[in-house]
């Protein structure tokens, strides 16, 4: 089992930075798990200080896996990393939410995962393109009566028998979750964001859809942060424990929850998806810490840092 903090999060005042390089330079943390989008780019273009911040953790010997809840496979990120200009050999890897849930439907060693069946109903992309289900014998369905589970990718489009996609509007994605609910089937939600940030604006993601299906009295099984599961798979990876570890992100119920939750320190990015929560409109703009402090008891997720920008 992951340990608990010793302390009560409420009880922890977070301490702000201009910079990583004082948290980096200690060397008393050897692994930095990285969110991406909000950290280190925004879906379109790495943050202005982000590729020079990664190469100065690295030349001081911190060892850095990205840790996200994109609904992609881990090979994928770390191909969109390196696409938009990120030297790829600075990270040890990348764990996804994505990648979680691939796994665990293609091995089904987990009792939970076991007992699903191998039709669904799949919920994922269109514009971004659509996830490939490729090695995991499921059969999708559009009839909602032929279904054994749901599972989410995405919240443009509505999976088909034959592979492809059809674009969906969120709420007639919405329906056909009120008619899964009514038939009592689990839901697997690959990405449980609620929304990400993409060149500024909000997009929303299929974690709100799964909150919406547990308020309808659905099952869910959360496969990203800020569940414990997608900790340890990076820590496993890194070959690491939560002492040597911390955590870079900018949501509070995902990134800060979850690192708490794990008895893993972190850093608060203020300038992602809570940017417009606290009155942020530029680059690099530093947040009221007050304003910090009430949002992050708003969300219940406290860090141990703060600071405006991924920057050294």
């Amino acid at each position: 089992m992951i340990p608990k903090c010793a302390v009560p999060p409420s009880q922890i005042q977070f301490q702000s930075l201009n910079g990583l390089r004082q948290l980096a330079e200690t060397r008393r943390f050897k692994v930095w798990l990285l969110d991406q989008f909000g950290v280190l780019h925004d879906g379109k273009q790495p943050y202005p200080t982000a590729i020079p911040t990664l190469e100065n953790i690295a030349k001081s010997g911190g060892k850095m896996v990205i840790i996200s809840n994109s609904s992609r496979r881990s090979s994928v990120t770390m191909e969109k990393v390196k696409s938009l200009g990120f030297d790829d050999s600075l990270f040890a890897g990348a764990i996804t939410s994505g990648e979680l849930t691939h796994q665990y439907l293609q091995r089904r060693d987990d009792p939970w995962f076991a007992a699903l069946g191998r039709s669904c109903i799949h919920f994922t992309w269109k514009g971004r393109g659509a996830i490939s289900l490729e090695g995991l014998d499921l059969q999708v369905v559009e009839n909602v009566e032929d279904a054994e589970f749901v599972l989410a990718h995405g919240t443009e489009a509505l999976g088909s028998p034959h592979g492809d996609a059809h674009s969906m509007k969120l709420e007639d994605l919405e329906k056909i979750l009120e008619l899964c609910a009514s038939k009592g089937i689990p839901m697997v939600v690959a990405n449980p964001d609620y929304v990400t940030v993409e060149a500024r604006d909000l997009r929303v993601m299929p974690g709100t859809l799964a909150a919406k299906y547990e308020k309808l009295g659905g099952e869910v099984k959360w496969m990203g942060k800020p569940g414990e599961i997608i900790y340890k798979a990076a820590m496993a990876m890194a070959g690491t424990h939560v002492s040597e570890c911390i955590a870079v992100g900018d949501s509070l119920h995902h990134d800060i929850k979850g690192a708490n939750a794990a008895g893993i320190e972190s850093v608060f990015i203020t300038g992602g998806i809570h940017a417009t929560e606290l009155g942020l409109d530029g680059f690099g703009e530093v947040a009221d810490s007050s304003s910090v402090q009430a949002l992050a008891t708003k969300y219940d997720a406290f860090p141990s840092y703060v600071l405006p920008s991924f920057s050294w």
